[in-house]
């Protein structure tokens, strides 16, 4: 699926060496060893979110494999009205290499967000039942939809921290935040607004920061989940006796 600029969508089905070619990447480029990464190879950004594989360059993006995805409502009406500039992104008045990463970003991090809201009241109210003092016996039936949870919690700290590692492998090394800037690279103009006033680099920076901020909350607040689970268990265990 390629977006242009204007957020206008096309489809076309196509062999990856035809592909990488096309793209001047070389064949490893587009293998997407990594489960999470976001790196630059002959200006375009490579970017994995685990299932999402996206090439972005100067003038679209490119969502690869994307009818495997079961992605087509976020495809077809966020992420296209985002990048034509009606949604909610902040970086719109910067070139479009930055709206893409934004908008994959804004759409995992609402996915892990989305992870916790679910958990959250489930292990508070399995909590709440396990350690109420009125109760004799345990339900055993709630013990089992703790421990569900809680690998569902455990498996979402580890996206959590995959996530946070990989802004944060790009935020430590300021010449891979300069790669990203694309447009700076291959369009005069840009260079010119990037000298005169808007470090785009600086943006850059700052668009990551915000997400692994973001990332970072979220990873505190499932933590806190993780430690109220631990308090519980010489309860609960009490209770079993």
């Amino acid at each position: 699926m390629k977006l242009d600029k204007e957020g206008n969508a096309t489809f076309f089905e196509k062999k990856k060496t035809e592909l990488y070619q096309e793209l001047g990447l070389q064949a490893r480029d587009l293998r997407f060893q990594h489960l999470m990464s976001i790196a630059t190879r002959n200006n375009r950004i490579i970017m994995r979110m685990e299932f999402l594989k996206a090439v972005i360059t100067p003038e679209f993006l490119l969502i690869l494999d994307y009818r495997n995805l079961n992605l087509e409502h976020w495809l077809l009406t966020e992420l296209t009205s985002q990048l034509s500039g009606e949604g909610q992104l902040v970086t719109y008045s910067l070139p479009f290499e930055f709206r893409a990463i934004e908008a994959i970003l804004q759409y995992w991090i609402s996915r892990l967000q989305g992870r916790l809201n679910t958990l959250q009241p489930q292990i508070l109210e399995t909590l709440e039942a396990l350690v109420d003092p009125k109760l004799l016996s345990v339900d055993r039936s709630k013990l089992h939809i703790l421990l569900q949870n809680g690998k569902s919690l455990s498996e979402l700290e580890t996206d959590l921290k995959v996530f946070k590692e990989t802004i944060l492998e790009i935020l430590d090394e300021e010449e891979l935040i300069e790669e990203l800037c694309l447009s700076k690279w291959t369009d005069p103009q840009v260079f010119e607004e990037s000298t005169s006033g808007i470090d785009h680099a600086e943006e850059m920076e700052l668009l990551l920061e915000n997400y692994y901020r973001q990332a970072e909350d979220l990873a505190n607040e499932a933590r806190e989940l993780r430690v109220l689970i631990d308090d519980s268990e010489s309860i609960i265990f009490i209770n079993l006796d």
